[in-house]
């Protein structure tokens, strides 16, 4: 996974591109100007607030620990903020695409369907 690190007020401009894979995560700094991307991830445990991750009937926070993809989601989006920094996820790579099997509607036909929906 890759996210994109960007400074709030000019997301069209990267400061950091941030990658995970299962072997590790590696931060590219573009703009060395902005303090703190040393520490961006840190591999620390990470507390967030996500009903997805608890058991059911429990509540509370929960603790992510270092190396999984959600905690490198979570570190980004807990502590981008902290810095003044705006995160954006992207796909580094697109699978499936284009199926010309799967193509027996016409663009007319496709659109109608969509638009009847």
């Amino acid at each position: 996974m890759r996210a994109e690190l960007y400074r709030a007020d000019d997301p069209d401009d990267d400061v950091a591109i941030a990658t995970w894979s299962p072997s590790g995560t590696a931060l590219d700094v573009r703009d060395p100007s902005v303090d703190g991307l040393d520490r961006l991830l840190r591999p620390t445990p990470v507390v967030v607030e996500d009903a997805s991750l608890r058991r059911l009937g429990t509540h509370g926070e929960s603790m992510l620990n270092p190396g999984s993809l959600e905690w490198f989601r979570a570190v980004l989006l807990t502590r981008g903020p902290g810095l003044g920094l705006g995160v954006r996820f992207v796909r580094e790579e697109i699978r499936g695409g284009w199926d010309p099997a799967a193509a027996y509607r016409t663009f007319e036909e496709q659109v109608g369907r969509l638009a009847s929906a």
